[in-house]
């Protein structure tokens, strides 16, 4: 009887045991976010970016984070997403530093700077010269954390309704331009106009803005720029490596565990990186389309429009820097590294690049 009670036994705890290894761990959703975004819904680059970056937060988490996307305007306005994570409305928010400068002049060195530096150079100022140091030191009185999600590597210089044969051709002109850049061409006598993505087609056909930037041939075909301006002009001055944003209310991200924590910041990294392979490969298919199949006029800014545009740059990033102490900060972590960096540029990627043009 003793060993029949035994075997019984032991049969209920391996029907147990197998039991619990047949079990699949799926682990119930702990954080629903929401993610709000200055980019029109699912829009080719930049809000499929954010898509990405909610779906690998998601599948990274196994499901512990759940992060739905809203593109700009439903939930709130493409330019109030700021203040909607801020307060807590939303716990996530995609977009461009260089859009809230009415909150703070240093924000807008983590998008980009005129004549500043590349994606590449970009990524090694944030992550291992201070750059991301100080972002976060910058977005904590707001209650935000920041990174790095994206960069659109080199943008164009624009498209134009007129020729820009000299800096006289920019006096007057009406042009949507954010950031610093806008404060450039305003310097030299034209009227920067900051409009959300989804406004600017409409705008330029319209002629309420003379001209545009937007981003690259992947993007602004998208868009269909094309249908609504003739030249088309390079390079971006103002934009050499625009980095894309993410950033996470405080408490909501403090709320997470550790490795929680560290499964968004890995995400982040990997959309950062993802984003500007996608750019280099759309674009390159985009501007071939633009100019070999819709008729598009690449233009070339001339040389002394571009050596003004620096002067104007370097004047415009200095006197921006000396509007608060934590702009001076950024401005002198930023400039020091560009500096130094751009020597170690110069006989590598420059160097190299020159030589695969010759001939």
């Amino acid at each position: 009887m003793k060993r029949r009670q035994f075997i019984r036994g032991a049969g209920a705890a391996t029907v147990a045991a197998g039991a619990m290894i047949a079990a699949p761990a799926v682990a119930a959703p702990q954080f629903k976010w929401k993610m709000v975004t200055t980019w029109p819904k699912n829009f080719p680059g930049l809000g499929t970016g954010a898509n990405r970056l909610a779906e690998m937060i998601n599948a990274m988490s196994n499901g512990r984070i759940q992060v739905k996307v809203y593109g700009a305007g439903e939930l709130v306005g493409a330019l109030e997403i700021f203040d909607a994570v801020s307060r807590g409305t939303a716990e996530m928010g995609h977009g461009a530093a260089y859009y809230w400068k009415g909150k703070s002049t240093a924000a807008q060195f983590f998008a980009s700077v005129p004549f500043g530096m590349t994606a590449q150079e970009m990524n090694s100022w944030l992550y291992h010269g201070g750059g991301m140091e100080l972002w976060e030191e910058v977005y904590d009185k707001f209650g935000l954390v920041p990174g790095a999600a994206g960069n659109t590597g080199v943008q164009m210089g624009g498209w134009f309704n007129k020729e820009i044969n000299s800096v006289d051709d920019l006096k007057g002109l009406k042009m949507r331009i954010p950031g610093l850049g806008g404060e450039v061409l305003k310097r030299a006598g034209g009227t920067p106009v900051l409009l959300p993505g989804g406004e600017i087609f409409s705008s330029l056909q319209s002629g309420t803005i003379d001209a545009t930037e937007w981003v690259g041939p992947y993007n602004d075909m998208a868009f269909g720029l094309h249908k609504a301006a003739k030249y088309y002009y390079y390079p971006g001055w103002h934009e050499p490596g625009s980095t894309l944003e993410c950033f996470i209310n405080k408490e909501a991200f403090q709320a997470l565990p550790e490795d929680l924590q560290v499964i968004v910041r890995s995400a982040l990294r990997v959309a950062n990186q993802d984003m500007l392979a996608e750019f280099t490969m759309k674009n390159n298919q985009a501007l071939d389309q633009l100019v070999n199949k819709h008729g598009v006029e690449l233009r070339n800014f001339p040389d002394d429009v571009l050596l003004k545009l620096r002067t104007l740059s370097d004047e415009v990033v200095a006197e921006e820097a000396q509007k608060d102490e934590i702009s001076r900060k950024v401005y002198e972590s930023f400039t020091a590294f560009r500096d130094q960096v751009q020597q170690w540029t110069a006989v590598s990627e420059q160097a190299y690049l020159n030589a695969r043009s010759l001939g």
